[in-house]
């Protein structure tokens, strides 16, 4: 019978523990998790950006032989692409127009998923995923976002914007 006495109390603190695991876990300030997003992002392109300056004649073939983007030449295409992979990381860690630079890395997400690698969609919802998150709730108070826009509501009145 001392079993069975004990049991409800054995639950309730494993049920105490738990809700103060995820309590804990709720307060988590989003700034601590936006940087992490930032960086993480910001190193997939900055890595692919490296690897197309690595050797630009293959970066040029590639775009023509395999990747294929359509209605835009190979030489601009690559342009493109390297321009973005080369700007978005730099803002994201900045944590400058996080938000239009997510919404860019969508984009270009979405055309390498359509039309480049179809099959690499369980690494393509990874960045999308990373890349939705900063879309909708921005950089975080460790951004530039934030202290600009701290300063633009200093500046026209908090009230009016």
């Amino acid at each position: 019978m001392t079993d069975l006495a004990a049991a409800p109390s054995r639950h309730s603190s494993i049920f105490a523990f738990a809700e103060s695991v995820i309590r804990w876990l709720d307060a988590v300030p989003y700034m601590l998790l936006a940087l992490p997003l930032r960086v993480g992002v910001a190193t997939i392109f900055w890595n692919s950006a490296q690897a197309k300056l690595a050797n630009w004649e293959t970066t040029i073939e590639l775009f023509t032989e395999e990747y294929k983007v359509p209605l835009l030449p190979p030489e601009i295409a690559a342009n493109l692409a390297l321009g973005i992979e080369l700007t978005a990381p730099v803002l994201l860690v900045l944590g400058l127009l996080t938000r239009a630079t997510a919404l860019v890395l969508l984009g270009m997400t979405t055309v390498i998923e359509i039309f480049v690698y179809p099959l690499a969609w369980p690494t393509h919802i990874q960045w999308a995923a990373m890349l939705l998150v900063l879309l909708c709730r921005g950089g975080g108070k460790l951004s530039l976002d934030y202290v600009l826009w701290q300063r633009v509501r200093r500046l026209f009145g908090a009230e009016n914007i």
